[in-house]
């Protein structure tokens, strides 16, 4: 049989289109712009041109694809000039934002998305020729992002109506590196400038580059004079608590139709009685990922006022009085007041207190109050706590897209979860290892786990030496960055130091001091010492410095920090 050489530039269009739509648009052009006129008629098609991301994702949060300066240079000099008016959306780092928006006229660009928007990466944005002085010394983080933006509306190179006309769609991705008060001022100024520097906005998302780091808005009249909008139609923000989402529901945003709200805490408002009802809001999300006990007096009484929503997700954390939060509850309380909802997604964690009842729940009791939700599948189980009296009751919708799950135990059903990144085991009953690896497997993007049992796992037990844990399978943990583990019976600490069961790279680790003594068989083990070599901060409680000199040869990458006791 003979084999024939077929170049890249020799196969038909049509094939150059399929293998051109497996790769990213930002390689797409990079590699093959340029190369000849039949290519660059291919890569110029509206596929690889009208929606250009120069952000990626790792585990240490969103980076620039413009990494050095001869990617930049090609792009802002080859590049972007030949398809600026085929450009519509644009995602991009902070550190290139200048270069790109000052790079060619985008004529048609009406989506912006602006990652790690921080204090460092807005001085390195900042000119002289650009940012007066007061600017520089008087404003801080998030502020300097908007007066940044304002300047370079006034750049030469840059038309005002890019941001002023055509910005349609606005996204800001932030670090925070301040807290409290200076936080939610900085937020506020920027709010209350946004609708000023884009005023025709339709479409606003506030987000953060990592769970940790969370801004949240205070809402208060006296910093937010400007936070209002005519041409608003969609809103995804955090905000601190259920008065700041009462707030953006106040008539500030008159033709609204889409809200997506996380909060901090939900406690009952005086204000929502006196709130007038929202006909044009059609699609409504709340969650929260710390309970709350006034869910009767907020959640229903909010959803009163949308009666004509068509989509609907919930995603709360309650404690109830005496019955857990069921089928039956969601429609007498939620359903029956929508006749317009069509799409109704939520996970619901309900606890109770037990009190010594006879005839508590089951899980099969649970699941069928929701035999008439036909078109949705429900997923339920029911877990009862002896030692703190406590009844909990988990119902979700699946597949699933929540960012909260709430507390997992050894009745959790499995499934697939990628948008859940905190991840809380608890039970009074044993985790043995093939529940670690039915973990791993659901929430593959967990970023922070921590664990609280204090039962020894069964399973070693019968095994009866650590020789035997080379029959455990190695659990690998690609992005875990937090592990917390101190409330935790031995066996959990293996579970996760012995690198024959567990893999990870960097994560910070909060963990009893004396618990991780007897483990490492006083910092001398060497079934541990590898996963030790990998943590890169160590919280530990109930230590002092004084061990300090040979905890740090044990851990020769952490930085070690003294807790006190737990």
């Amino acid at each position: 049989m003979e084999y024939s050489c077929v170049r890249f530039t020799d196969l038909p269009d049509e094939i150059l289109m399929i293998i051109c739509k497996k790769l990213n648009n930002f390689d797409v052009l990079y590699c093959l712009k340029g190369v000849n006129q039949r290519i660059d008629r291919i890569v110029h098609d509206s596929t690889f041109t009208s929606r250009l991301n120069f952000v990626k994702w790792s585990k240490c949060g969103f980076i620039s694809l413009l990494h050095c300066d001869t990617i930049l240079d090609r792009y802002c000099l080859q590049i972007l000039p030949d398809i600026h008016d085929k450009i519509k959306c644009l995602s991009l780092e902070a550190s290139s934002m200048k270069h790109i928006l000052c790079a060619t006229d985008c004529p048609n660009l009406s989506s912006l998305a602006l990652y790690n928007i921080d204090e460092e990466s807005i001085r390195y944005l900042s000119t002289k020729d650009l940012i007066a002085d007061d600017y520089y010394i008087a404003v801080v983080i998030l502020t300097f992002f908007l007066v940044n933006i304002v300047y370079l509306c006034l750049d030469e190179n840059l038309s005002s109506a890019i941001f002023k006309n055509q910005i349609r769609a606005l996204a800001l991705v932030i670090n925070r590196n301040h807290e409290g008060y200076e936080m939610f001022e900085t937020t506020a100024n920027i709010f209350n400038s946004i609708f000023v520097v884009f005023t025709r906005l339709t479409t606003l998302i506030l987000s953060e580059s990592s769970y940790k780091n969370r801004v949240r808005l205070a809402f208060n009249d006296s910093l937010f004079s400007n936070f209002h909008s005519s041409t608003l139609l969609r809103l995804f923000i955090n905000v601190q608590c259920f008065d700041e989402c009462l707030c953006i529901l106040d008539g500030r945003f008159i033709h609204l139709h889409t809200l997506y709200v996380d909060l901090s805490n939900i406690h009952s408002s005086d204000e929502i009685q006196t709130q007038a009802d929202l006909p044009n809001l059609k699609r409504f999300s709340i969650s929260c990922n710390y309970e709350t006990c006034d869910y009767n007096d907020t959640i229903p009484p909010l959803l009163h006022r949308m009666f004509n929503l068509e989509e609907l997700i919930l995603c709360l954390t309650v404690y109830q009085d005496k019955i857990f939060i069921d089928g039956n509850s969601l429609k007498k309380d939620i359903i029956n007041h929508m006749p317009r909802l069509n799409r109704f997604s939520f996970s619901i964690e309900s606890f109770i207190f037990t009190n010594n009842q006879i005839n508590l729940p089951s899980t099969e009791d649970i699941q069928c109050t929701f035999v008439d939700f036909s078109n949705t599948k429900v997923i339920s189980y029911v877990d009862y706590f002896a030692k703190t009296g406590q009844g909990r009751c988990l119902s979700y919708t699946y597949p699933s897209l929540m960012q909260y799950y709430g507390i997992i135990t050894n009745n959790f059903p499995g499934g697939l979860f990628i948008n859940i990144r905190i991840v809380s085991l608890f039970d009074e009953h044993p985790f043995e290892h093939e529940f670690f690896n039915r973990i791993q497997k659901s929430f593959p993007f967990m970023e922070s786990l921590s664990i609280k049992n204090d039962k020894p796992q069964n399973i070693k037990q019968f095994h009866g030496s650590i020789n035997d844990n080379r029959n455990f399978s190695l659990i690998e943990y690609p992005f875990l960055n937090e592990l917390t583990l101190v409330r935790v019976h031995d066996d959990y600490i293996e579970q996760f130091l012995l690198h024959c069961k567990a893999s990870f790279q960097d994560i910070n680790l909060s963990i009893n001091y004396e618990s991780l003594q007897r483990i490492t068989h006083g910092f001398t083990r060497d079934d541990t010492r590898i996963n030790c070599a990998k943590i890169n901060k160590l919280d530990l409680y109930g230590a002092d410095k004084k061990h300090c000199n040979y905890l740090q040869e044990y851990f020769p990458c952490a930085k070690i920090c003294y807790r006190g006791i737990f």
